[in-house]
């Protein structure tokens, strides 16, 4: 067994802090802005259909750390996307800003295009602190007369290692894979509360006496238990699925009512569960279960307005 305090991503330096005043070991994500990752040192902890995981094991002598940097390649795609996206927008500004210099009726005197610069940097914060812009004045006319940018992105930073995360830790004894699937774990928490918080309304509520509350903890906490049965069997069977993913996978098969109007004004009601498909009915014989939950149900309203059930 592992004891250690896996904390949420907004924990802060000064809870940190307070878990080394008191001796709790601790797996975290550092907020610190310095990145790095040796490709040669790294070593393979994940490889599947959705992408690769690589991790570097760092010690920090100096704080009695571990830093785990660790590089994937879903969020190296997702992060350069969004990187790429911003980039464009931003040199796209720029060009047109440049390009105007010499037309009439476009922006040109220098403090105004200095401004301008100013604002587009505020706008694309994310892409703007990587460019060095120069702006060239005509001492004249006092107009801008060329603008200038060079992509310099800051070095050992996320933005110039997409991808790239570190985890710190006391836990100075266990190895890689141990360290990343043990963090892991908070992200697949998180995402089951977070399921049960919205589909199942279990949303914090004020109690105001303790034992509803302790009452509250205890049920969302045996839903959890309840989720990770159902996901033990399914792993057994080859069927390694987040929880989110079972649940966009059974999304598929509704229950239907079809009403139909009879000539003597009666209406029939049917309900009835629509066949799974291929991936559901894995899912349902891995578990046992039926695969159409729910029986066929047959309501008639008559013109006396009595209910009869079939």
């Amino acid at each position: 067994m592992i004891s250690a305090k896996i904390i949420p991503h907004q924990f802060r330096l000064s809870h940190i802090k307070w878990l080394k005043k008191n001796c709790y070991p601790y797996i975290v994500v550092s907020r610190k802005r310095h990145r790095e990752f040796n490709e040669d040192e790294a070593v393979v902890v994940k490889q599947d259909y959705d992408g690769t995981v690589k991790v570097q094991k760092v010690i920090d002598s100096e704080n009695n750390e571990v830093l785990l940097y660790c590089h994937s390649t879903k969020r190296e795609k997702k992060e350069q996307a969004i990187n790429d996206r911003f980039t464009v927008r931003f040199e796209g500004a720029i060009s047109k800003l440049e390009s105007g210099l010499h037309k009439k009726g476009c922006l040109k005197k220098y403090d105004k295009v200095l401004e301008k610069i100013g604002r587009l940097k505020q706008q694309y914060s994310k892409a703007a602190k990587h460019y060095k812009i120069e702006v060239s004045k005509d001492e004249k006319s006092g107009n801008a007369v060329k603008i200038l940018w060079t992509h310099q992105p800051i070095a050992d930073t996320k933005d110039s290692l997409p991808g790239v995360y570190c985890i710190r830790t006391t836990h100075t004894e266990l190895d890689e894979a141990i360290l990343w699937r043990t963090y892991t774990m908070l992200t697949d928490l998180e995402a089951v509360f977070r399921s049960l918080k919205s589909e199942l309304g279990m949303r914090p509520v004020f109690h105001q006496l303790t034992k509803r509350v302790t009452a509250h903890l205890f049920i969302s906490v045996l839903a959890y238990h309840l989720v990770h049965s159902i996901r033990y069997r399914l792993k057994k069977t080859g069927i390694n699925s987040s929880w989110s993913d079972l649940r966009k996978q059974l999304t598929g098969q509704n229950q239907i009512t079809i009403s139909m109007q009879c000539r003597d004004d009666a209406v029939v009601h049917v309900r009835k569960t629509t066949r799974p498909e291929p991936r559901q009915q894995k899912i349902y014989s891995a578990l046992g279960l039926c695969s159409l939950p729910g029986k066929t149900i047959k309501t008639i309203i008559n013109k006396s307005s009595a209910i009869m059930k079939v």
